[in-house]
């Protein structure tokens, strides 16, 4: 399979709408990025977690709680929110994918995939920036982290030897030039573990619409 990155944008440009992410963000990181990627629409992330926190308490539940986790299905329900409110031509749907699949996703520019990985204790999948070999996301608790697929190229390597096919945009950085990227074998086993309530392969497909 040849190489594609998200609606044909160099690795470069990709990389440069990444912002570090504070707290437990990236979901709110993720939705924000496609709506740039996909309307122009510029929202801060830290501002949309405050909302979606002040709802909870208000009883629109849409993460696990406030300041903490929003899964698979609360990402399209935050999506719909934000183009209710807002007036925006978005959507969001919610999928178990395949990977197989994924490729034929970037080349779509109407489409941002948002992937959402899990993981147990000292299980954590390694997630390498650009050809740098240092092993970043080290953790040894369980957890789970959500990113842009923004790239698939069979021939990236990290370290010169490492294969890592899976790029993505990933808010671990400021003012950054290069996506993150996952080994093919780490990123199925954390893609298909079952999320609760959304099992595996949760695949989020933010699309534009039209009124």
């Amino acid at each position: 399979m040849t190489a594609k990155t998200l609606h044909g944008f160099k690795e470069a440009e990709l990389a440069l709408l990444q912002n570090r992410q504070v707290g437990n963000t990236c979901t709110l990181h993720a939705i924000t990025t496609s709506l740039r990627l996909l309307l122009g629409f510029n929202l801060d992330p830290m501002a949309l977690s405050e909302e979606v926190d002040q709802l909870w308490w208000r009883g629109k539940l849409m993460r696990v709680f406030p300041g903490w986790a929003v899964t698979p299905k609360g990402q399209v329900r935050i999506l719909r929110y934000i183009a209710k409110t807002r007036g925006l031509a978005v959507n969001a749907v919610f999928h178990k994918g395949i990977p197989e699949i994924l490729p034929g996703t970037l080349s779509d520019d109407t489409v941002i995939p948002i992937i959402t990985l899990t993981w147990l204790w000292r299980q954590a999948p390694p997630i390498f920036y650009g050809e740098d070999p240092s092993k970043l996301n080290t953790s040894n608790k369980p957890g789970g982290h959500s990113m842009i697929l923004a790239a698939y190229d069979p021939d990236h390597a990290v370290g010169g030897t490492i294969a890592a096919p899976w790029g993505f945009i990933n808010p671990w950085r400021n003012q950054a030039n290069r996506l993150y990227w996952m080994q093919d074998h780490d990123f199925r086993k954390a893609w298909r573990f079952k999320v609760p309530f959304n099992g595996p392969n949760p695949l989020v497909l933010i699309y534009r619409t039209t009124f």
